[in-house]
């Protein structure tokens, strides 16, 4: 599903989408218009604009994630202020895309947010997981003191829990590993059902949290 203001734009991705295999479900101007769409056509990807009349883009990301949390959302903005940044990743979008990028990063983009893999403008990753470990070292606000027991993780699940820590796709950890792409999908859901998280940013601040990214 596409989501922009911009007819033309908006027209010109769905088309470059459509060309190179997508199925396009739906499309959207607004953000009213695109929280309905999504709920009733039910896209595994959504390409997002920020700047959206009616409702604001990392609004919309944030319904259409907590509708559905399997729901991937490829944020493509003209705005690279970090600030903006941040705030769609903590919305629940999966990546974050320059609307400078070419015909190619888009198409390569949309291929790697539908398999859950974080994407970003080259110089985002860094600033993403640099906030995420300052938000980690910030003092938890209190919370009675009495704390669960952690969930126990398998050795393996433990192992890719810390690569994406380290910001690796599930393809560098699936070569890392020796083992299959769909192998560390299916770690990363188990992980992510044990942990009662919803999705890859919060788990690697979970991971974040407990200094895996550093071992």
């Amino acid at each position: 599903m596409v989501v922009d203001d911009h007819p033309m734009w908006r027209d010109a991705v769905a088309r470059d989408l459509t060309e190179n295999g997508f199925d396009v479900v739906a499309t959207a101007g607004d953000g009213e218009q695109a929280v309905r769409r999504a709920k009733a056509a039910a896209p595994d990807v959504i390409v997002l604009d920020l700047n959206l009349p009616a409702k604001p883009g990392v609004q919309v990301c944030k319904e259409v994630v907590a509708a559905n949390p399997a729901l991937r959302v490829l944020v493509l903005s003209a705005s690279g202020e970090h600030a903006d940044v941040l705030e769609a990743v903590k919305s629940g979008a999966t990546g974050y895309l320059l609307k400078s990028a070419s015909t190619e990063e888009l198409l390569d983009a949309v291929r790697r947010t539908a398999v859950g893999d974080p994407v970003f403008t080259p110089g985002l990753a860094g600033l993403v997981l640099g906030e995420y470990r300052r938000l980690a070292s910030d003092p938890a606000p209190a919370s009675g003191g009495d704390q669960p027991d952690a969930p126990r993780l398998t050795d393996r699940e433990t192992e890719v829990l810390r690569l994406v820590a380290k910001g690796l796709s599930y393809k560098q950890i699936a070569e890392r590993l020796v083992i299959s792409h769909r192998t560390v999908q299916n770690h990363v859901q188990n992980t992510l059902g044990k942990l009662q998280l919803h999705n890859r940013v919060e788990l690697v601040r979970y991971a974040i949290e407990r200094g895996l990214d550093d071992e």
